[in-house]
């Protein structure tokens, strides 16, 4: 089975998480109504809810119920792009304009917070005091993540701990709490859930990784936004982490500032990606996907199980 399989015989249930987003960001208001389905309309792979709804399968599985925790996580996840859009200046998000271009950055901001609250509303559908504590707990690390992100722009002596921390931050916890939340949602008992917690954990770590691989190495029509545009904005990636061992390298990254033109970044991913960095960093990757996979072979069998793999293993060889 492929992932565009898994997709196509979830579809209806993911239909129903859509349905669920667009209610929870109704508002009485009619710019933050537009704000969040511009933002929704935007789309994206829903990973994260399909994680959930497959996490929901090793459970009494019921959609009507599991959909509430699905839509709080893609509620989290969508409100702090938004916030990230504002705080990287950024005009492009997958191909189109976002909500800070299309509108401004307080509308944005405003947006974002509404969008987050909205998160918080909808997962009181979901009778587990458990859960709620996991969402919270996600939101506050997931902040304290992008906080650390803003102070460690351009700071190029930062080290690998310090970026698996932030992309624990950022990306993996959210992903792992895709994963639990969809179990305990179906009442899958405490030894289930947290596997599952800790299978997201490095399927998340590996997503992060993949994605600033991405950032220098696929095309700007793939990304939906230019290339290079992480170290740009000052973010110190694991591809550059390990190119600034080379001191020539070194020096023209560590050169890097707001204002640096197209042609200095494109020189400096040119040089990246005949360097060892990129190998390197697949092979990080690679090395939390295979902690994944040992996580998930001691998880009951069956085809949601298969279809988890799947999904790890797309993540793992993603192109764009």
């Amino acid at each position: 089975m492929n992932i565009k399989l898994i997709y196509s015989l979830m579809k209806a249930d993911i239909n129903v998480i859509e349905k669920e987003l667009q209610r929870a960001v109704d508002s009485s208001s009619p710019v933050l109504k537009k704000a969040s389905i511009h933002l929704l309309k935007a789309g994206g792979k829903r990973i994260r809810p399909v994680m959930l709804l497959l996490g929901a399968k090793f459970g009494d599985y019921d959609i009507h119920r599991v959909k509430y925790a699905a839509a709080s996580l893609e509620l989290i996840h969508m409100a702090s792009l938004v916030h990230d859009d504002v705080i990287d200046d950024a005009v492009i998000r997958r191909g189109q304009h976002t909500v800070k271009a299309e509108w401004d950055n307080r509308i944005a901001m405003y947006s974002g917070d509404y969008i987050f609250a909205a998160a918080l509303e909808c997962i009181t559908h979901i009778d587990s005091v458990e859960a709620q504590q996991i969402l919270s707990h996600t939101m506050t690390e997931l902040v304290v993540g992008e906080i650390i992100q803003i102070q460690d722009k351009y700071r190029y002596d930062q080290h690998l701990r310090d970026y698996l921390r932030r992309i624990k931050r950022k990306t993996a916890i959210l992903i792992a709490a895709s994963c639990q939340l969809g179990a305990i949602s179906s009442g899958a008992p405490a030894s289930i859930h947290r596997k599952l917690y800790e299978f997201g954990y490095n399927v998340g770590m590996a997503f992060q990784i993949t994605d600033d691989i991405l950032d220098f190495t696929a095309s700007e029509k793939e990304l939906g936004k230019p290339a290079g545009g992480d170290l740009l904005q000052g973010n110190i990636t694991l591809p550059v982490l390990y190119a600034m061992e080379d001191e020539k390298l070194r020096k023209q990254i560590t050169a890097v500032h707001p204002h640096s033109n197209r042609e200095e970044i494109d020189a400096i991913i040119s040089k990246l990606k005949n360097s060892e960095a990129v190998s390197r960093s697949h092979k990080l990757s690679q090395r939390y996907l295979n902690r994944a996979f040992e996580v998930l072979n001691s998880l009951p069998p069956g085809k949601h199980r298969n279809s988890l793999r799947e999904i790890a293993e797309f993540i793992g060889e993603r192109k764009y």
